[in-house]
């Protein structure tokens, strides 16, 4: 009885919310197949290495073969917590999603307004013109620019470690999260800096957690539930 009544608290302050942002990590897309990107097992080199600017400019082949292993999952689909999102976005409840995530699965579930803080690894563009490739590229070894001019190396448009996030859309988070009276933050550890530096530009009303792990932010929540996303989100809609 306890957990309903938690539930339905949520519920009505989501419902009653006059801007109501959502801010999430990984664990929103795990019920989708994906795992968090650091994975897990020994590898030679940390993920930190293996996704960073470094290895993609000095170990190319390298990096496209542990991004193509462990970071592309392009058969994966929205779960039932993507698609709640989006419903309450298509109610006019929730206002923005703000994601970690490089998946493309809000896109893909309907939500419209999404701010994408780590990029989309679904948008590649040479690292030397610009060109863009709206589609993941497949195949083996390093993918190229098709401009006979060019050649340059084609990458995904990801932040990786040792570049800094897009200050435009990086802004844009910030905005949404300052003018927020409710903020539901969700299968995040609140670890990953800049992005969880966001929660500082809050001065809401409500700011509800949900991740099945203690974060930093705990103690200023008005309730953390260590549920999982893909069955509390939908008993919001």
């Amino acid at each position: 009885m306890e957990y309903q009544t938690a539930i339905s608290a949520l519920r009505d302050c989501l419902h009653h919310a006059k801007h109501a942002v959502f801010f999430g990590g990984a664990g929103v897309s795990t019920g989708s197949g994906i795992p968090d990107f650091r994975g897990s097992g020994k590898r030679e080199e940390p993920v930190e290495y293996l996704l960073s600017r470094t290895c993609l400019r000095e170990e190319p082949e390298r990096f496209f073969v542990h991004y193509r292993r462990r970071m592309v999952f392009t058969d994966a689909e929205p779960n039932a917590a993507h698609l709640a999102l989006a419903e309450l976005e298509k109610r006019g409840i929730l206002k923005a999603v703000i994601t970690q995530n490089i998946d493309g699965l809000h896109q893909k579930a309907g939500s419209r307004r999404v701010l994408e803080l780590h990029g989309n690894g679904l948008r590649w563009y040479c690292d030397r013109c610009g060109a863009l490739y709206p589609e993941a590229v497949k195949g083996e070894g390093i993918p190229r620019c098709t401009k006979p001019s060019c050649q340059g190396v084609i990458r995904p448009d990801i932040v990786l470690y040792g570049e800094g996030l897009n200050s435009r859309v990086f802004d844009q988070a910030a905005d949404e999260v300052a003018a927020a009276d409710l903020l539901l933050v969700g299968g995040t550890s609140l670890v990953v800096h800049p992005a969880a530096s966001l929660l500082e530009y809050f001065a809401g009303k409500h700011l509800f957690l949900i991740n099945l792990q203690p974060t930093p932010y705990d103690a200023r929540a008005e309730r953390v539930y260590r549920e999982s996303l893909t069955e509390l989100l939908p008993l919001l809609v």
